[in-house]
């Protein structure tokens, strides 16, 4: 069984588009987990008139941080905590998925590996490509310590084996990107696979949490800072 675990805020000018790419993957006994954070849009009336079975709405209650991506962070471990699948695929609200990426994913996974971070191109609003390939603009390497220093994890292209995600639940309290706690801690417990092939669509503008590939604005003391805290709780967890 698989499950997609969706996030929403505010995603109604690009949902549509994400959600039909998704659903016509996926099989009748499959589920779409959507934790909606509370929109104001018309992000809920698009879910709800899908009316599919499949569609499991969720509403989560967004606390105020000072770290934009822990917003995301939470929501994405309200929708984890109730997939039941055993192959779960993260996905934004505003990308689109290549025709061909479940087939693709379930297939590699089931050659062994817990994790796959595959590649994507990046787009616009408009849907132009902007960027060929998110690894290549983001150089991404896996590597435990190499990922503390410069993430690669990015969710919409991730996909686990529910195995470990034991591991990784409940997410700490300090805050942590949800891509990057995950996917550091699959390669310590289990067996992660980068994937080249493009299967996804990445949208970049001006609403997104997450803008992958773009340099960091925040000054060299406050990357130096987080780091130290992400790696006590990482090293907390695995021991």
């Amino acid at each position: 069984m698989i499950s997609v675990c969706v996030t929403t805020y505010n995603g109604g000018k690009f949902l549509k588009q994400q959600l039909d790419s998704i659903l016509m993957q996926l099989g009748v006994n499959d589920e779409v987990i959507i934790s909606d954070d509370g929109s104001t849009d018309n992000t809920l009336k698009i879910i709800e008139s899908y009316s599919d079975k499949r569609i499991k709405l969720l509403h989560h209650q967004p606390e105020i941080d000072k770290f934009k991506f822990s917003l995301t962070t939470s929501n994405f471990e309200n929708a984890l905590k109730h997939a039941i699948g055993d192959y779960i695929f993260f996905a934004d609200q505003d990308d689109i998925w290549k025709k061909n990426k479940v087939e693709e994913c379930i297939k590699v996974l089931q050659q062994g590996y817990d994790l796959i971070l595959h590649d994507a191109e990046i787009i616009d609003e408009a849907n132009n490509v902007i960027y060929e390939s998110y690894f290549k603009i983001n150089s991404s390497v896996p590597g435990i310590s190499r990922n503390i220093v410069s993430n690669a994890y990015l969710g919409c292209c991730m996909v686990i084996r529910k195995r470990y995600l034991d591991k990784a639940l409940p997410f700490p309290t300090i805050p942590v990107p949800h891509d990057m706690w995950i996917g550091l801690l699959y390669e310590y417990f289990g067996n992660v696979i980068y994937l080249e092939k493009k299967l996804l669509s990445y949208r970049r503008h001006g609403g997104n949490v997450s803008n992958a590939g773009e340099k960091s604005k925040n000054n060299i003391f406050f990357k130096l800072n987080y780091r130290v805290i992400f790696l006590f709780a990482f090293i907390k967890r695995i021991f």
